[in-house]
Parts: structure tokens; C-alpha cells; sequence
């Protein structure tokens, strides 16, 4: 087992029955680390694979067990929402991921322990060891508390009507482009950061919005948007 500060603190966010190091290692593992390592066997490419497909299930059932009025649209969406790049990174942060991640020289030079698609590769594989060494419940308990954490962010970001579609439905109404969505500003610590985002239509901005991830902050800054242009009853 490779030992890091950033291993050793991370272990202490994992679950404690979590104890085989050889999976911890290998979902640590970024191709770069392999490419630069030959003594190292395989990346954690499998084990994203198999991780995906572990969260997608999980965040399914939980939605269904926890929205019983919503329907498939909605559970759709939102799940959509939790197991994209930009949330899975944001869930990456707060373990403290970034620090732990087995890259190369060039990756970790070039930022890549704070690369999103990284991140967020990396927790799905990290997912897929908690599985294989203990078990579908342990797993649970670990992701879920997450998921509660974000209740709140998913009622208010992912009502029934998606507020992106309506603005880009006026927007080509009027006879202009799709509504563009630019970052402006980030703040606060890596694990828990701030995105504002400003709505542009036809190079004029017309709204922005903040929120925990950049899509959470494109969905703010439409609703505004719409607020603002006036056709929020509409």
C-alpha cells in the first residue's frame, strides 16, 4: 500500500470496515500514475465502470424512496443531476480526494488532483472498492448522507419544468440563439466551493445565479433570467 498524508487522511473519511488497501490503491490510481509507475498492475478505469453503474442504483432507489410524489420525469432529471461530473467532484472534495489521487508528475503539475472529470472518475472507483470488499449496505451508508446533504438544493434547482428549457424556448421564440451560460466568479475552499454564473442572450447578460456546482448555478442564473425578462407566469 502506497502511504500519502493525503491516504492517511482519507482513510478516516471511509467506512471503517473498508480495510482492503490493495482496492484503495487501485481506485486511486489515474492512468498517468500507471504510464510514469510500471511496477503498478492497472488504473482504476475498471473500477469507474463498475462505480457508475453502483451510484446510478443507488441515487435511483434513494429518489424513489424519498419522492413518492414525483414522477419519472422528475426522478429522472434529478438523478441525472446527482451523478454528473460536476456533483460527483463536489462529493470528491468533501473526503478530501484530491489529495490521495496516485497521478502522474505532468497530471499533478498541470492541476489534475483538481480536475472535475478526475475527481468525479476517481469517486466512482473509489465506490466500486467500498463494494467489493464489503458490501451493498456499506455502501449506502456512505453515499447516502450526501444525498440528504443536497435535499434541500435539489427541491429548489429541479422543479418539475426545467427553468433552462423555458428560457431557451424564449429565447428562440425571439429569434435568438440558445442562451449561453458563462462562469464569473468562484470562491471558497475547494470542498466547498461557490460558482456565479451569469445567463447571456444574443452577447446581452441578463441575469446571473449562484450554486454550489456550475449547474446548479446555470439553473439560479435562468431563473432569474426569467424573473427579470417577465415571463415567469407564462
Amino acid at each position: 500500500m502506497i502511504e500519502s498524508a493525503g491516504i492517511n487522511a482519507l482513510r478516516r473519511k471511509l467506512p471503517q470496515n473498508f480495510k482492503d488497501d490493495f482496492l484503495l490503491t487501485r481506485a486511486l490510481t489515474h492512468r498517468s500514475y500507471l504510464n510514469e509507475n510500471k511496477h503498478v498492475l492497472e488504473d482504476n478505469e475498471r473500477l469507474e465502470f463498475l462505480g457508475d453503474s453502483i451510484l446510478n442504483f443507488i441515487v435511483a432507489e434513494w429518489l424513489y424512496q424519498n419522492f413518492p410524489e414525483k414522477r419519472e420525469g422528475f426522478l429522472t432529471k434529478v438523478r441525472a443531476a446527482l451523478v454528473h461530473t460536476y456533483q460527483l467532484s463536489a462529493f470528491a472534495r468533501k473526503i478530501g480526494l484530491g489529495p490521495a489521487l496516485l497521478v502522474g508528475k505532468g497530471e499533478d503539475s498541470a492541476g489534475g488532483r483538481e480536475r472535475d472529470a478526475i475527481l468525479c472518475d476517481t469517486f466512482e472507483a473509489l465506490i466500486a472498492a467500498i463494494y467489493l470488499d464489503t458490501n451493498m449496505d456499506t455502501v449506502k451508508n456512505f453515499i447516502i448522507p450526501f444525498l440528504e446533504d443536497e435535499s434541500e438544493e435539489i427541491l429548489k434547482s429541479h422543479g418539475e419544468e426545467d427553468v433552462k428549457s423555458r428560457l431557451q424556448e424564449w429565447a428562440q421564440a425571439q429569434g435568438y440563439p440558445s442562451p449561453n451560460y458563462v462562469v464569473v466568479n468562484e470562491s471558497g475552499p475547494d470542498h466547498a466551493k461557490t460558482f456565479q454564473v451569469v445567463a447571456v442572450i444574443n452577447e446581452r447578460e441578463i441575469a446571473s445565479g449562484l450554486g454550489k456546482t456550475k449547474q446548479q448555478a446555470e439553473k439560479d442564473a435562468a431563473s432569474n433570467s426569467i424573473k427579470k425578462l417577465g415571463f415567469e407566469h407564462l
